[in-house]
């Protein structure tokens, strides 16, 4: 029998761990120490995996994610998740309160809030923990993303408080401006496309199937609508500010995020003031939402076929401006592709001075018949990066000539290719081009790659400017005595550069595999390619059909790989970090037996008995790999309820054979 201290103590530890959060997350006062913290939060990791059955439902270690969802079930809303009608216009925002004062007759109140680009969700709450998340969908159903959104910090996954026993409240989740950044900068740096804006990157984020994925990304939210308390509250203020006391992060007068007001000119005002200053917040808006606070008024005012007549939108006008393109630069990335950008005359934007904007590619200037001197139209809008969205043609000199786009790197005027199907020129210099050569080194050292903590952008500038590194293999052979030699650098540092170099030999393969930055693979292709390939050795001698075989690989990403171990450097590079003993090989699950070796099973539908990823296993470890299309080299599909029309349709062709899951279940049970 469990001793009951310990149960005692996982209930205290859940209990603490809640309110530490709280207080940073919401209220932004910190009782502990981030390694206090981290160590109360190991402790309770250790006596869940030692006591299962003690942990409970809603524990803090559920926030750093590891639920895997294939399938993200629909729910229908108890309370319909309706839009509200929308406006840009303050005259249609006195009329509608004009229709209100008519119809009700006196004087009433309003809550002005701020209306966040972010994604809809309503979460359900029973005894005082979080039961269910789901998203808008279509407003009657939505879909299940409670797994991802435990991961959120500022959703509370047990509430404080006098707390109603059975309620749902609704808001917005987000990805703040400085998250968002980060993204991105990450992305820059391993050469994957940037995402566009916070609130596409929150909604991607919140489908995700790995909630691992989720956790690390820091989406945030603001929760503002209480439903299922009736009698509760007389009007949405008073329930907002009671839902902050619950342990929710909820807009604040303090803040001006949120004002109760009992006019129209101070309702005015409020947009006024956002439409003016909502650059300076740090997360994005796209309006002021207007709602009349009493719910006895509201429940009068009642709905139209679409709207709730009790509320409005009041939309802000995307930001654009007009500048003039001096001139286009290129620059050159880690895999060699080249980027225009446009060199504007210095204009005001959304908050910020706009001085260049991303032409993205040769076709992208030949779409706005782009010339050097032309004006142009820039937008922010929704977009943290400036776009131009058009030529002012009629301001256009006539004589300025057509652009042309260069023909050799800017760097080291090598000439330059573009593949076909593809929209970016790059420069095949990989070897001595210094932007590519510094950034393909920037990204092996990254934390989601090799992790070589201490070797930042300068570090890495003066290590090449004194001839010490000319690629990643040589930070291997590194000696105190060439680090000590830099300028500015002390002893210490030199020890954990040291230490780091050392500690990343310990990094598994899928991450060493996406530290090579072969073009097009990113973390996740890595991942998929090791559970696939034991080895390098192996994937280096993948066929084009083997490679397509793997999930999540097409052809794109297959004619990568092959070109990557088709050029004699990469094959010295692959052989001088070997020698430095890092990990080129999977460290996965040893087979259980070989009855599927040779065989390529491609899993379709949705089975009654086991996950798709635990069917991928059970291939795995019998010897088999998983496909991701129906091929002719495709052995036989087991095939769930549900199967994709296309596969089925691709089986009867090919004459593949259907296996039930119980049929595969047999077939490696064979002795």
């Amino acid at each position: 029998m469990v001793d009951k201290s310990i149960q005692l103590r996982i209930i205290q530890l859940t209990s603490d761990l809640h309110a530490h959060n709280y207080r940073y997350y919401v209220e932004n006062n910190p009782q502990v120490s981030d390694f206090e913290f981290d160590m109360l939060l190991k402790e309770l990791q250790e006596l869940e995996q030692k006591f299962p059955e003690l942990a409970l439902e809603n524990s803090p270690t559920k926030r750093v994610g590891g639920d895997i969802t294939k399938k993200f079930e629909v729910f229908k809303h108890k309370y319909p998740m309706l839009s509200l009608s929308n406006t840009y216009s303050a005259e249609e925002i006195c009329e509608w309160e004009e229709r209100i004062q008519k119809s009700i007759g006196r004087q009433i109140n309003y809550v002005c809030e701020l209306k966040y680009d972010g994604v809809a969700i309503g979460l359900r709450y029973e005894n005082g923990n979080l039961i269910r998340a789901v998203t808008r969908g279509d407003g009657e159903k939505g879909e299940d993303v409670t797994a991802n959104v435990r991961t959120i910090k500022s959703v509370p996954l047990a509430l404080n408080g006098n707390y109603p026993l059975d309620f749902e409240i609704r808001g917005e989740i987000f990805l703040p401006k400085s998250k968002f950044e980060e993204l991105n900068k990450e992305r820059e740096l391993q050469g994957e496309i940037l995402f566009a804006n916070p609130r596409n990157t929150a909604a991607g984020t919140l489908k995700l199937q790995d909630s691992r994925i989720v956790a690390e990304r820091n989406l945030s939210s603001f929760l503002y609508g209480v439903y299922g308390v009736s009698g509760l509250f007389d009007g949405h203020f008073e329930s907002v500010q009671h839902a902050g006391q619950w342990g929710f992060q909820v807009p604040k007068t303090m803040n001006n995020y949120i004002a109760l007001v009992d006019n129209i000119e101070d309702v005015l005002k409020f947009i006024s003031y956002w439409d003016q200053h909502r650059y300076s917040l740090p997360f994005d808006i796209d309006g002021v939402v207007i709602k009349v606070n009493e719910f006895a008024i509201q429940e009068e005012l009642g709905f139209t076929a679409k709207f709730p007549r009790w509320a409005i939108a009041y939309k802000f006008k995307a930001q654009q401006v007009e500048t003039i393109v001096e001139s286009i630069d290129f620059q050159v990335g880690r895999t060699g592709a080249i980027t225009p950008v446009a060199n504007l005359i210095p204009v005001f934007l959304g908050g910020t001075t706009i001085k260049r904007a991303s032409l993205h590619n040769a076709d992208q200037i030949k779409k706005l018949g782009l010339r050097i001197g032309d004006t142009v139209r820039v937008e922010k809008g929704g977009e943290i990066i400036p776009k131009i969205i058009g030529v002012v043609t009629e301001k256009r000199n006539a004589s300025a000539p057509l652009f042309s786009f260069i023909k050799k790197c800017p760097q080291c005027q090598t000439v330059l290719v573009r593949n076909e199907g593809e929209a970016q020129h790059y420069c095949p210099n990989e070897k001595t081009c210094p932007p590519q050569v510094k950034g393909k080194i920037e990204h092996f050292i990254s934390r989601r790659a090799m992790n070589i903590d201490g070797v930042g952008v300068e570090t890495i500038d003066a290590l090449l400017k004194n001839g010490l590194i000319a690629s990643v293999a040589d930070l291997y052979s590194l000696q105190r005595a060439d680090l000590m030699a830099l300028d500015r650098m002390a002893e210490k540092s030199v020890e954990n550069i040291l230490q780091a170099i050392e500690d990343s030999k310990a990094v598994p393969f899928e991450r060493v595999l996406f530290a090579l930055g072969i073009r097009h693979v990113g973390e996740t292709v890595a991942k998929k390619l090791v559970k696939y390939f034991s080895s390098i050795d192996e994937l280096a001698v993948a066929t084009f059909d083997e490679l397509i075989a793997v999930d999540e690989v097409g052809e794109k990403i297959a004619y990568s790989i092959l070109q990557f171990f088709e050029t004699e450097e990469h094959i010295k590079l692959i052989a001088s970090l070997k020698s430095a003993n890092l990990h080129f090989f999977s460290t996965h699950k040893q087979n259980i037996s070989n009855i599927l070796a040779g065989k390529i099973i491609v899993i379709s539908g949705t089975f009654q008995s086991f996950s798709r990823d635990e069917l991928k296993e059970l291939i795995e470890i019998n010897g088999g790999k998983n496909g991701s299309t129906v091929t002719k080299k495709t052995d036989f599909i087991i095939a769930g309820e549900n199967m994709g029309p296309s596969k089925l349709k691709q089986a009867k062709e090919l004459n593949i054979q259907l296996l039930s899951e119980n049929d595969f279940i047999k077939f490696i049970s064979q002795t």
